[in-house]
């Protein structure tokens, strides 16, 4: 019995080291999927600006149910990008003990979420525009989205480069 025990602890033990040994490939790849969740999901805001512009060169009479339509297949997609992108969040803080760059994973999950909204509140804007053209107003809270938008895309710029940096250096 105790070369058996023996055993199961050698086993046990080259487990656990080569987890160690694996756990830098586990952080590049999943890193690298954060990436390639980015990509779908600036592919995903392209297909919703553009599904906007469409939306409004209907107007006067808006043709509401396509765009609805676009708007339940986007919310679905940006749904199970940041499920994926928390989910690697989570991984990277539980199973690799990655604290720091689940950090950094989180905040670019927090980024994505306020320019959602952003992108969504400049997009009403902008039918506000058409709808009320006599209003001046409208147009300065657009002048005010888009700066604040801008700075949040250079938040997310700057945390997907420090993300790239921290798979470098893996």
């Amino acid at each position: 019995s105790a070369p058996v025990e023996s055993r199961k602890q050698l086993i046990i033990s080259n487990r656990a080291a080569f987890k160690m040994v694996d756990n830098s490939s586990d952080v590049f790849s999943l890193l690298k999927k954060v990436c390639s969740l980015q990509e779908e999901r600036a592919y995903t805001y392209k297909l919703f600006e553009e599904g906007h512009k469409i939306y409004l060169s209907t107007a006067p009479n808006y043709d509401f149910a396509t765009f609805r339509e676009l708007v339940c297949e986007v919310t679905q997609e940006f749904k199970r990008i940041s499920e994926g992108v928390m989910d690697i969040e989570r991984r990277l803080r539980v199973d690799c003990g990655s604290q720091h760059l689940a950090g950094f994973v989180a905040a670019l999950q927090e980024e994505e979420k306020a320019k959602l909204e952003l992108v969504a509140r400049l997009q009403l804007a902008r039918q506000n525009i058409l709808d009320n053209p006599d209003q001046h107003g409208y147009q300065d809270d657009i002048k005010d989205m888009k700066q604040r938008l801008n700075k949040v895309v250079e938040r997310i710029n700057e945390h997907l480069e420090e993300l790239k940096y921290e798979m470098n250096d893996l």
